[in-house]
């Protein structure tokens, strides 16, 4: 049975508005799809770094200062008195003796884990602030 014109305008009506309206959801759900944000991949934490060991001291080697490097803080008090300061730092010690010709810092460090500070360096100076020669502060501090 043929069908009627009305009909047949009325089923494409209904095919295209069929048609139009799955468009218009199609395109609200590539919008929203579009809006919302990309979810970023989950971060890696990063491992920690290695924990470094420092390397062992250097120990400073001049004529004249070999009873002083190498030696403890006993060893320095017996030779120079009492320490005029006596800094820590850490696992480092710092030692200051003075006289009238110089002032004496001596550095300590261990030379490994759980073991007493030793003198690895030491600086000199006149009390005005001018570089000595550290051999022959030693020799004047030590008898003074």
């Amino acid at each position: 049975m043929p069908m009627s014109p009305k009909t047949l305008l009325g089923c494409a009506l209904i095919l295209f508005l069929a048609a139009c309206s799955g468009g218009a959801t199609g395109s609200a759900q590539v919008q929203s799809a579009a809006a919302k944000p990309a979810i970023a991949p989950p971060r890696r934490l990063a491992r920690p770094a290695p924990r470094r060991i420092p390397p062992p001291a250097q120990i400073l080697a001049i004529t004249g200062l070999e009873r002083v490097i190498g030696a403890t803080s006993a060893d320095l008090i017996r030779q120079f008195g009492p320490a005029r300061l006596d800094v820590w730092e850490g696992d480092a010690r710092k030692l200051q003796f003075s006289g009238s010709p110089c002032v004496l810092d001596i550095y300590l460090y261990p030379a490994a884990k759980d073991r007493e500070p030793q003198a690895t360096y030491l600086d000199a100076r006149r009390s005005d602030g001018r570089d000595v020669d550290r051999a022959a502060c030693v020799a004047a501090l030590r008898a003074h």
